[in-house]
């Protein structure tokens, strides 16, 4: 569960594994600050979910260093990240969940693909139900978009 959170947060199978073990270390690092106040998993949740969205922040710095000292923007590798899938629907909601800003994608990826509640969501990621519901339906609202125009639909 922790691996498929990883990858769906990243959207690569090598960084996943990466960041499924750092939340392991992570979670045996901190055992002693566990409260049992929630649920095991929840707890363990939270982790990977901040270990993610710091990943996050770091990748996007280090883009921003690389894009400043070559003076371009580098594309990204999307084929040599993704994994070998050949369904072109999965192919395309996962890289448009890669679009979504890391909260929000955090938000749909506990609650549709892990399918935590609401509620179990917002303890994960350290905020209201509220906001998880606001976070939630701001990025369907997003990916509906992006996947009907990428799908030649109109909306």
């Amino acid at each position: 569960m922790i691996h498929s959170l990883t990858y769906r947060m990243t959207g690569s199978l090598a960084d996943a594994e990466d960041l499924a073990q750092e939340t392991f270390i992570r979670a045996y690092q901190q055992l002693d600050s566990y409260q049992g106040t929630a649920k095991f998993s929840s707890w363990l949740y939270c982790i990977a979910v901040n270990v993610c969205l710091n990943w996050r922040k770091r990748e996007a710095r280090r883009e921003q260093v690389h894009t400043n000292w070559a003076g371009t923007s580098t594309a990204r590798q999307t084929e040599a990240d993704s994994p070998a899938e050949n369904d072109e629907l999965s192919q395309r909601v996962q890289a448009a969940l890669m679009k979504l800003p890391p909260k929000q994608r955090a938000a749909i990826v506990l609650t549709v693909y892990d399918r935590h509640n609401h509620a179990e969501a917002a303890r994960m990621l350290g905020c209201s139900e509220t906001t998880v519901s606001w976070r939630v339906f701001a990025a369907r609202r997003k990916l509906k978009r992006w996947l009907s125009i990428k799908g030649g639909r109109n909306e």
